[in-house]
């Protein structure tokens, strides 16, 4: 029986289809929250959009706001996919099929979207002397960062390919029409150089706020894929079904045309201000400011029915950290099964800062595999394994305890623990080393531990003894 750390509710299991039953995904954020209102937590109280980011942070589940005081007419959404429940929730599968799904999804080709000419998101549009996004229930994230912080995807376009790449940059707000962007994903790097070579000095990009959870996965892909396809190209592979798209009104791209809210905007390429840069996901404000390009927005597009803002919210644990890290998840979980490793779950969990993975394997593995293992996980294309943990499949990945007592009892440091130095080092990191004159870069040491089983010792030394029928008996079952 697991009992779930305290503070940390079991959630009820995601819905999975029923034999004969042909499964489908909600075309919209609304509807999936209706489908698992089980877990979606309501708050019809009046709350400040101040106070939003630190009610969140505290919640397992989904929570809308209904009631926002500076922003009547509008809700706000967090938490959707914060831990495997809600992210099994987001591809409408069991929790055991959760991986498996995702990682075979992303083999397949792309599916893309049908265009058309109108949707819901089109019921409300602001454009001209309308527009203000000051409007909208964007939240803040920490007392260090004053501005309201926009959190939700954004995208742009290759001007060579076509093809979109997603991500959730932090855009500040500073005007009824103005931000500051940052971007730290290397594809939208290459695009913006792509429009310098080409002159212009304006980037059509759009922010979009209130999608499927499954969108959100797929849209933080990282790796090889902006030469053949764009994110927004797998979105249908993702859901297993066709998903629409709609023009935008000022700006040559296209968005969901079932989103909640559309900002449509201009990023300025020839101009930069140096910029809050906010939490990171390891909690630190570090690259505390860094040059941002501005972006002016042109159009705002939202439903009519009280639209519904998706927060990110950024600290301490919450959808920031798992999120760019899902699909680097499934990627890994397919490298390892090509290398013959039994892997049962790859998880970078929200309690590890964003820089630390866990694989856990079946049986007993030959010498030699985990060491293979562990060495693939910390050389992905991001740099979030500078603690990379091998386990078994008696520990709890859910369980931080639970890792630690395998760390502690089940490696030697003498033989299941390998350093590498002189590695790339997340930028986020206090503890790399600075690249001079590059604030997006560190370099860092990394550390990898075998804590599994091992074939090498007895076997049956690492069988963990719990009380009698500690199966068996809930003490929720002898409370009132």
């Amino acid at each position: 029986m697991y009992l779930p750390p305290r503070g940390k509710p079991d959630l009820p299991p995601a819905p999975a289809p029923q034999p004969g039953q042909n499964f489908a995904l909600d075309p919209d954020l609304r509807g999936w929250l209706k489908t698992n209102e089980d877990v979606v937590t309501i708050i019809t109280k009046p709350v400040s959009v101040e106070h939003i980011g630190a009610i969140v942070a505290q919640s397992e589940q989904p929570v809308v706001f209904e009631n926002v005081v500076e922003h009547p007419g509008f809700r706000v959404v967090d938490i959707l996919v914060k831990n495997r429940n809600l992210q099994a929730r987001a591809l409408g599968v069991a929790e055991d099929d959760y991986l498996k799904t995702l990682a075979f999804r992303l083999r397949q080709p792309p599916r893309g979207v049908i265009n058309v000419k109108t949707g819901p998101v089109k019921e409300v549009i602001w454009k001209g002397d309308d527009i203000d996004v000051r409007k909208l229930p964007i939240c803040y994230h920490s007392d260090e960062n004053p501005d309201p912080m926009m959190t939700c995807m954004n995208w742009v376009k290759d001007p060579e390919t076509g093809h979109y790449n997603v991500m959730n940059a932090m855009t500040t707000i500073t005007g009824p029409a103005e931000g500051f962007s940052l971007f730290v994903s290397r594809d939208t790097a290459v695009i913006f150089e792509k429009y310098k070579a080409m002159g212009k000095t304006e980037v059509p990009i759009a922010f979009v706020a209130g999608v499927p959870p499954a969108y959100e996965i797929m849209g933080n892909y990282a790796g090889l894929h902006i030469d053949s396809w764009g994110e927004t190209d797998m979105f249908g592979t993702i859901m297993d079904q066709d998903v629409e798209f709609v023009p935008c009104e000022t700006i040559d791209l296209s968005v969901p045309a079932n989103a909640e809210i559309v900002i449509e905007g201009l990023l300025q390429l020839d101009k930069t201000d140096i910029y809050d840069c906010g939490p990171n996901p390891q909690m630190y404000g570090i690259p505390a400011k860094c040059p941002q390009p501005p972006v002016k927005f042109t159009a705002v597009l939202m439903r009519g029915d009280k639209p519904i803002y998706r927060a990110v919210q950024t600290v301490p644990e919450t959808d920031h950290q798992p999120l760019p890290r899902l699909c680097h998840e499934a990627v890994l979980y397919n490298r390892l099964l090509e290398m013959g490793v039994d892997v049962l779950d790859v998880r970078f969990p929200t309690w590890g800062g964003a820089m630390s993975c866990i694989i856990k394997v079946g049986g007993v593995p030959r010498d030699g595999v985990i060491g293979d293992a562990l060495i693939t996980v910390m050389s992905t294309p991001l740099n979030n394994a500078k603690l990379a943990v091998a386990v078994s499949e008696d520990t709890d990945l859910d369980d931080p305890g639970g890792v630690y007592h395998a760390i502690a009892t089940r490696a030697d440091p003498a033989k299941d623990v390998w350093i590498m130095p002189s590695t790339r080092g997340h930028p986020g990191d206090p503890s790399g080393t600075p690249v001079p004159g590059d604030p997006f870069n560190r370099t860092a040491g990394k550390m990898a531990i075998d804590a599994t089983i091992k074939g090498r010792l007895n076997v049956d030394d690492f069988k963990r003894a719990w009380p009698k029928d500690w199966e068996k008996v809930d003490i929720q079952d002898y409370l009132d």
